[in-house]
């Protein structure tokens, strides 16, 4: 396909009604980016801002995004979790520059007007007027209502220690938008144990948002690109594995089992990333204990590990089996990635600035119960990872090259027909299914 056809129009052209032919367009188009913005993320959707151990304090709060606008998440002084829009009610002005803090209400510098930790206004510098020789002059007029300018407020669920939010309060429950399949592989991680926060990385990265949500659901290019996952077994071809998504193909698993095809098996070996010689200075890196929970859900079962109190009880877990995942990497559609690699545990926020580029937010975390031993480990694992990991460095690389060829070549288009071109869940990963089959929910909300 090499149709230049005149002016690129800004519906993307795609190749009959299939997904498996991805027009740049998707990825170049200002249009449909905002389209995107308003429909993602704006309205019908929850998406990722935090995890409530980032506010464990009353008074506690954390500046974040959804999608391209600024909110802050806090915590009141009763406890309670919420999340406002970083925009003052009088101006517009973006009032809270800090990225974390605590404090007992919220003040816009330009003109004073202060808000709670909830949202509601609670301060108007010369609301009744000023009084001047025996005279009241100026003030708000006698009808202004302060219920009616306070911040506006976001619909806020938790589950395990997560906060969702949505600037749509008719949005489904979180429950409901997951689905019971991503819902077994959430719980599985966040099952009610109560979580720290170990560190951050963030990164700019040059590319479309969706590049990452791609990404993450692609299990083609882990053992072909990265030399670390191939060469040490972590993410290969020949591991046991499966590919879940939710009903709607929004959301998405990628579970594997380390290293079940061996040193030396297979075709893996006939890839250049495969590097025999490789050796680490420091072993530590794969000083992989396995954890309990490692088999909730079992693979290929997740609904059992569906909490129906919602999340908040601890699952039942038994011994680890030899086939528990020691990789599961879940997308939420469309603003996040849970990460289990072994033992580091993260989320990546994926935050939307512009067309051609987002910013990248992971949250490495651990459990409270984690020996220091435990701790440790999962730090050094986490060195896998962030802009300068072993691992992710290189897909902030390939996406930004992809994004050059996107621009240069707008009336091109991808291809994903590995493994067909149907959409459906599988018991390997040498498939592009869940790509097919994000682009399918796309083309439902966009082009309706």
């Amino acid at each position: 396909m090499d149709d230049r056809s005149a002016v690129f129009p800004e519906r993307a052209r795609w190749e009959g009604e299939g997904t498996h032919r991805i027009p740049f367009l998707a990825y170049t188009s200002d249009e449909l980016y905002k389209r995107e913005l308003e429909r993602f993320f704006y309205r019908g959707h929850w998406c990722y801002v935090g995890l409530e151990a980032e506010v464990p304090n009353p008074g506690d709060y954390k500046r974040t995004v959804v999608g391209e606008r600024s909110v802050i998440l806090t915590r009141d002084a009763g406890g309670d979790i919420h999340v406002v829009e970083n925009v003052c009610a009088h101006r517009g002005m973006r009032f809270c520059r800090e990225r974390h803090g605590n404090r007992k209400d919220f003040t816009c510098p330009y003109h004073q007007w202060s808000y709670t930790l909830k949202g509601d206004l609670q301060g108007v510098p010369f609301r009744r007027g000023v009084r001047q020789d025996g005279e009241v002059h100026g003030g708000m007029p006698s009808d202004f209502s302060m219920a009616d300018h306070g911040l506006t407020k976001l619909k806020v669920a938790t589950r395990g220690g997560v906060v969702f939010a949505s600037f749509d309060h008719e949005v489904e429950s979180l429950e409901s938008y997951l689905g019971p399949t991503i819902l077994g592989y959430f719980d599985r991680l966040f099952n009610g144990r109560k979580l720290t926060i170990l560190g951050y990385n963030r990164q700019r990265i040059p590319g479309n948002w969706k590049l990452m949500q791609e990404n993450i659901k692609d299990p083609y290019h882990p053992g072909l690109l990265h030399t670390w996952f191939v060469t040490f077994g972590l993410w290969r071809a020949d591991n046991k594995s499966q590919l879940r998504m939710d009903a709607r193909h929004r959301h998405a698993a990628m579970i594997s089992t380390r290293g079940t095809g061996g040193g030396n098996a297979g075709q893996v070996t006939q890839v250049s990333s495969f590097k025999e010689s490789m050796q680490l200075n420091d072993p530590g890196f794969l000083d992989i204990v396995p954890e309990p929970w490692w088999n909730m859900p079992p693979l290929g079962r997740p609904e059992a590990a569906c909490a129906p109190s919602g999340g908040s009880e601890p699952h039942e877990v038994g011994s680890v089996g030899a086939h528990a995942p020691t990789a599961v990497m879940t997308t939420i559609f469309p603003s996040v990635i849970l990460q289990q690699q072994v033992n580091s545990v993260s989320t990546r926020h994926i935050q939307p600035s512009g067309r051609g580029s987002f910013d990248f937010v992971w949250t490495h975390f651990g459990f409270e119960d984690d020996t220091p031993e435990m701790t440790e480990r999962r730090l050094r694992q986490a060195n896998l990872f962030g802009p300068a990991g072993f691992v992710s460095a290189d897909d902030g690389e390939v996406i930004e090259f992809s994004q050059q060829a996107f621009e240069s070549k707008p009336f091109h288009r991808a291809v994903a027909e590995l493994g067909g071109r149907d959409v459906e869940d599988t018991e390997h990963m040498v498939t592009e299914t869940l790509i097919r089959g994000m682009y399918r929910y796309w083309r439902d909300v966009m082009e309706a």
